[in-house]
């Protein structure tokens, strides 16, 4: 006797085929909940969907939204000694490196840690020589989607681009894995360091880990925001809007914008930080 599909399921089923082969699905809202009811009909499990909603968020932020900014990369002077290039792969544990001129203001490519590791091997008679391993460095712009990014990386073969802001200039520089963590969350190995919750991006703008907690966004900002029922920043963020907000929501909480870069069905992950006008420039 052929075993038959509980009721839940094959009504998810039902209605999924006919969703998705008999009426147009019109905003991404209608997708989410239908992910939604296959979660709870057990179709799919909570990964499955936090993985689905996760690539879904890529075309709706942009590069600046995660990247590495200028401030916090990891670079190699295109004049450094053998010595000098070893000691910053060390300490650093990447594995791409951009190379730029003296003044730091122009990328001449990416060498990868194998390159020189590769020289190590070697007789070792000459100074290492990156010229001899400079690969192309790919140049994007800071409003680029992360989707789009995903997409020239798998085209051109491609784990790191160097963004420009609008003038041209270096703003910072972005991995793949940058945009994989998007998706399926933090990727860390045995060699990643605690990274910092707070980043500066200068003028005005902070990316900051919804789960930072309150006591350590005071101590940065000097301020002290405060929650009756939550003890990080994401906390008091649900807390403003009464609800777990969607991506790209804004609201403006005791002197401070808070942007929802980064969430899920559960928890918020990104956000995006300034200060009010009032608290930037009292007098005006």
């Amino acid at each position: 006797m052929k075993e038959e599909h509980p009721p839940s399921i094959l009504s998810f089923l039902q209605r999924l085929k006919k969703q998705f082969f008999h009426q147009a699905l019109h905003s991404s809202n209608e997708l989410l909940q239908v992910l939604k009811e296959a979660e709870e009909s057990h179709v799919i499990d909570s990964h499955t969907r936090s993985i689905i909603e996760g690539t879904m968020q890529l075309e709706n932020m942009e590069v600046r939204d995660v990247m590495v900014p200028k401030s916090k990369m990891v670079i190699i002077e295109h004049n450094a000694k053998t010595k000098d290039f070893l000691d910053v792969m060390i300490k650093s544990a990447h594995s791409r490196f951009p190379v730029f001129n003296s003044q730091k203001n122009k990328i001449k490519g990416v060498v990868l840690a194998k390159d020189l590791l590769g020289y190590l091997a070697g007789d070792r008679k000459k100074e290492f020589s990156y010229k001899e391993y400079l690969r192309p460095s790919i140049l994007v712009p800071e409003s680029k989607t992360l989707g789009a990014l995903l997409r020239d990386f798998q085209q051109k073969k491609s784990h790191m681009a160097i963004v420009m802001d609008e003038y041209g200039e270096i703003a910072g520089l972005i991995t793949l894995e940058d945009v994989l963590e998007q998706i399926v969350g933090e990727i860390e190995d045995e060699h990643d360091m605690e990274e910092d919750n707070i980043i500066d991006f200068g003028g005005g703008r902070y990316l900051l880990k919804a789960n930072t907690p309150l006591e350590e966004f005071n101590e940065f900002f000097e301020v002290s925001l405060e929650t009756d029922n939550a003890d990080t920043v994401a906390g008091l963020v649900v807390s403003g809007f009464t609800y777990l907000p969607e991506q790209m929501s804004e609201i403006t909480l005791q002197g401070f914008h808070f942007k929802v870069l980064k969430t899920d069905s559960r928890r918020l992950h990104l956000l995006e930080v300034k200060k009010a006008p009032d608290i930037i420039n009292p007098e005006g």
